[in-house]
């Protein structure tokens, strides 16, 4: 029993930091698009706020990126619009369907708000809630 208690423990597997063989683990694997792409521009305007959406598509032609520049260059809505970009085309590479990025991003409300110059999109709450409309107009409901 003493050589027991004085032998030192046995080797473990590592499993990372916190982490077990009970503990489940998932990496997301990036779906990158390919070099060249075909994608799509549209113009909009929000309460007179002007702006250009690109949507950069994978080959069958489901969103894999977006882009959104709007007229007032330098603005904190220009900065928020890059970062809602990146972050919306990161996840859709990692997994995201279009329909549950849609779900989290449609009805976001915050200025500019407003009348629209799309007749099909007359109202946004946001660039965002228009961006979110404007995909689930032209993909959503798509298997990709």
């Amino acid at each position: 029993m003493d050589t027991i208690l004085n032998s030192p423990p046995e080797p473990r597997p590592s499993w990372g930091p916190g982490l077990d063989q009970e503990t489940p683990t998932m990496f997301a694997v990036r779906n990158s698009l390919p070099v060249t792409r075909e994608s799509i521009t549209h113009k909009f305007s929000i309460a007179r706020h002007e702006g250009y959406l690109t949507i950069g598509l994978y080959p069958d032609g489901t969103p894999g990126e977006i882009f959104i520049k709007m007229s007032k260059e330098g603005s904190t809505i220009c900065g928020f619009c890059q970062a809602f970009c990146r972050a919306f085309s990161l996840a859709i590479q990692h997994g995201l369907t279009i329909e549950a990025a849609i779900a989290r991003f449609k009805d976001m409300r915050f200025e500019p708000l407003g009348a629209t110059s799309n007749p099909d999109i007359p109202q946004a709450q946001s660039v965002i809630d228009y961006v979110a409309r404007y995909i689930e107009l032209h993909w959503g409901g798509r298997p990709r």
